[in-house]
């Protein structure tokens, strides 16, 4: 592949003291929505799956909370028009790891988040991604949540992850649950696996989205900006 140089002349858009830039992503000009906000202090990126992208609404919802924590946020498309109708795509593991890859080395030449902590949120099929990525990216990721994620997908790069995880599943998501504790006791380092009670595989139901956000942001804030983190190994259910 040819590389390509990032768009040369975002836009900005300013508000509440965050500045959000439209972005290309090199090699292929992936496009994404970069959030900063003033005094940020680690920056996370979003793998999207299962066909979602970059205006998901609920990853929106979890960056904009980030922003308010002062946590940079890039949400992007890993696929392009044309790869997102061929289904199989969506379950290509390796590809839309490679993709994140190329992302991160993409955010690590940017003057804006260049050398901020880095966290990656993966939700779905992504929440795989993100666990492959972060094998190849050795320690450059400090911390990785997943939202109703398929980190089983992620295959013997479960074996190797020593990465703080914090895996999210709804309490009423029960195929996945039992997918994500297999997952869960292959990690190696921190990690906590939460389940919100009543919730479903989306998290569409009153205040389940905003436990999503709670975890997420307690565990960048906790792995990714504390210096003080110890390495923990919990297994939580509030049902």
């Amino acid at each position: 592949m040819i590389d390509s140089a990032p768009d040369a002349s975002p836009t900005p858009r300013a508000g509440r003291g965050v500045e959000e830039r439209e972005i290309s992503i090199p090699p292929i000009g992936l496009a994404g929505d970069l959030r900063v906000p003033s005094a940020a202090k680690a920056i996370v990126a979003f793998v999207h799956g299962s066909g979602s992208g970059r205006l998901s609404p609920r990853n929106r919802s979890v960056a904009e909370a980030l922003n308010r924590h002062r946590i940079a946020t890039l949400l992007f498309d890993l696929l392009t028009v044309a790869e997102e109708s061929d289904r199989a795509n969506v379950f290509d593991i390796p590809l839309l790891a490679e993709r994140l890859v190329a992302a991160v080395r993409w955010l690590d030449q940017e003057p804006a988040v260049a050398g901020l902590p880095l966290g990656l949120f993966g939700a779905s099929t992504g929440a795989a991604a993100a666990l492959v990525a972060a094998a190849q990216l050795d320690d450059r990721v400090g911390a990785i949540v997943s939202r109703g994620g398929r980190p089983d997908l992620a295959g013997r790069a479960l074996d190797r992850i020593s990465v703080p995880t914090l895996l999210i599943v709804g309490g009423a998501d029960v195929p996945v649950i039992e997918l994500n504790r297999q997952a869960f006791a292959r990690l190696r380092g921190a990690k906590a696996l939460e389940i919100v009670p009543g919730a479903s595989h989306l998290f569409p139901e009153r205040r389940a989205l905003e436990a999503v956000m709670g975890h997420a942001a307690a565990w960048f804030e906790h792995h990714l900006v504390s210096s003080a983190a110890e390495p923990v190994e919990t297994a939580r259910s509030k049902q």
